[in-house]
C-alpha cells in the first residue's frame, strides 16, 4: 500500500496512507474544480490513496468525479461534520492527513494524524483552523506540501 512516512520531533513516527479532502470551497469553488488540482491529485495518487467527501453542494461532483478519476463519498445533508470525522475514524485517523476550509471539515481535522486548514475564496471557517494542525493559504500549497512532505516535518517539529 502507498504511504508516506513522517518522522516529526516530539510527534513520533507516522506512516501517512490516505488523503481525506473535502471538494467544494477546498478542491472546487462553485463546483468547478479549481484549476491545477487535478494534475496535483493524480501526482499524489502513487503515494496516498485519495478519499473525496461531499454533500455535492452544487451538484457538479460527477464532472469532478470523471476529471479525477475518482468517485466521492457523498455525505448526506445534516450532520456532515460528524459523518467526515466517522469516515476518517473507519480509516484509521492515525494514517489519514485530512484537508478542508469549512466548518464541517472541522471534527474531519481534529480525528485525521495531521489536518490541514486551507484558504478558500469562501472563507476559513474558524471551527477548522482551530481544528488544524496546520494552515496553508490555498489547496494549491497543501497539495504541493504533500509532494514534498519534509516541509510537513519543518513545520511540525518541536
Amino acid at each position: 500500500m502507498p504511504m508516506i512516512e513522517l518522522t516529526i520531533p516530539g510527534r513520533g513516527t507516522l506512516e501517512i496512507k490516505h488523503l481525506v479532502t473535502d471538494v467544494n470551497g477546498t478542491l472546487a469553488i462553485d463546483g468547478i474544480l479549481i484549476e491545477g488540482i487535478a494534475r496535483q491529485i493524480l501526482a499524489l495518487r502513487d503515494r496516498l490513496q485519495i478519499h473525496l467527501l461531499t454533500a455535492d453542494t452544487h451538484g457538479k461532483q460527477a464532472e469532478i468525479d470523471h476529471l479525477l478519476n475518482l468517485t466521492a463519498v457523498r455525505i448526506q445533508k445534516g450532520n456532515e461534520a460528524q459523518q467526515k470525522a466517522e469516515y476518517v475514524r473507519k480509516l484509521d485517523a492515525k494514517n489519514v492527513i485530512a484537508l478542508g476550509q469549512g466548518a464541517n471539515d472541522a471534527a474531519m481535522l481534529k480525528e485525521a494524524a495531521i489536518g490541514i486548514a486551507v484558504m478558500s475564496p469562501e472563507g476559513l471557517a474558524i471551527e477548522a483552523l482551530n481544528a488544524s494542525d496546520l494552515l496553508l493559504p490555498n489547496t494549491t500549497s497543501a497539495l504541493e506540501l504533500l509532494n514534498k512532505p519534509v516541509r510537513i516535518i519543518a513545520s511540525l517539529r518541536k
